[in-house]
């Protein structure tokens, strides 16, 4: 499964746990802006990546008002020794079910290297305030990603 939404979607509901057990629900930051970004698996060289880009921009996206999210069908155990590894700021949510990253499409079919396998798209959305979806990266790149996303936010907040 192919991501499908665009920005001007209603951001799919979601009511999920992070790696130390906090219950995330979507409607709670109803007034924010969230950066939520899947990514296929903790400690492989491109999430990692990914997650410090993001760790290393964090107080510059949380300065534009954004709250970040990252979404993987890994553990809570994983997850909490992933996000200590790399001193990450901000909660990994535990999709082992897929629920959220089925209903986000980025769980499904994808093409890697030529070859097909079922599994997590490096993808990225931004959810308004309002619960619509402002932006989406349907492929997202791994090491430059934390700029890009703060750059869109930046854009976002000039264009109100």
């Amino acid at each position: 499964m192919a991501v499908t939404l665009e920005a001007g979607d209603q951001a799919p509901a979601f009511t999920v746990r992070d790696q130390d057990g906090r219950e995330h629900d979507l409607k709670d930051y109803r007034g924010q802006t969230v950066v939520l970004y899947f990514y296929p698996k903790d400690e492989t060289p491109g999430c990692t990546k990914q997650a410090c880009s993001f760790r290393d921009h964090f107080a510059e996206i949380a300065a534009e008002g954004a709250t970040i999210l990252g979404v993987s069908t890994d553990s809570a155990d994983s997850h909490r020794a992933f996000r200590a590894n790399h001193e990450l700021p901000f909660p990994l949510l535990v999709d082992e079910d897929k629920r959220l990253s089925t209903a986000y499409g980025t769980w499904g079919e994808k093409v890697l290297y030529g070859r097909k396998s079922i599994g997590m798209t490096r993808a990225t959305f931004i959810v308004g305030p309002d619960g619509k979806l402002l932006r989406v990266w349907k492929r997202a790149t791994a090491a430059e990603h934390g700029a890009k996303v703060l750059d869109a936010l930046r854009t976002l907040k000039k264009s109100k």
